[in-house]
């Protein structure tokens, strides 16, 4: 029987958890999170009109988010407004960064702040009426 006398290796998996949810104006909303908080536009699929069928944004930092526009007739009855999001920062500066931006974007954002978990973070609001938190925790480490 062979021994592993070495320490097991902790590690923090690569995000495969998108968060979705619907919007009622996907377009201005996709636009309001690129410019107030940095996500980045990787993909938007048209529908009819002003309807967004689906839209990535990825963020800088791995992973994203999916949105879409609020319709009837689909099979995702999800409404608009309801959701909330963590995004992590890979540190205090880019989160003072992702802070002043979306303060400068006009982002309801309210003050960067300390956790008892050794995390900081700042809320904000977006027009659609979902909360987002930005902060340096990035999850406990699995064996």
């Amino acid at each position: 029987m062979t021994t592993n006398s070495e320490a097991p290796v902790l590690t923090t998996p690569v995000p495969t958890v998108w968060p979705a949810f619907r919007a009622r104006d996907a377009r201005a909303l996709i636009a309001f999170l690129v410019d107030a908080f940095g996500f980045q536009e990787t993909l938007v699929v048209p529908g009819d009109g002003d309807v967004v069928v689906h839209a990535q944004l990825s963020w800088p930092h791995g992973g994203g988010v999916m949105l879409g526009s609020q319709r009837h007739g689909t099979s995702w009855h999800v409404g608009a407004g309801g959701a909330g999001c963590y995004v992590v920062v890979p540190d205090d500066a880019a989160l003072e960064a992702v802070h002043a931006r979306a303060r400068a974007a006009g982002a309801d954002a309210g003050d960067v702040v300390a956790q008892d978990y050794g995390s900081r973070e700042f809320t904000a609001r977006d027009p659609e009426g979902n909360h987002w938190s930005f902060g340096t925790y990035r999850g406990e480490p699995r064996v």
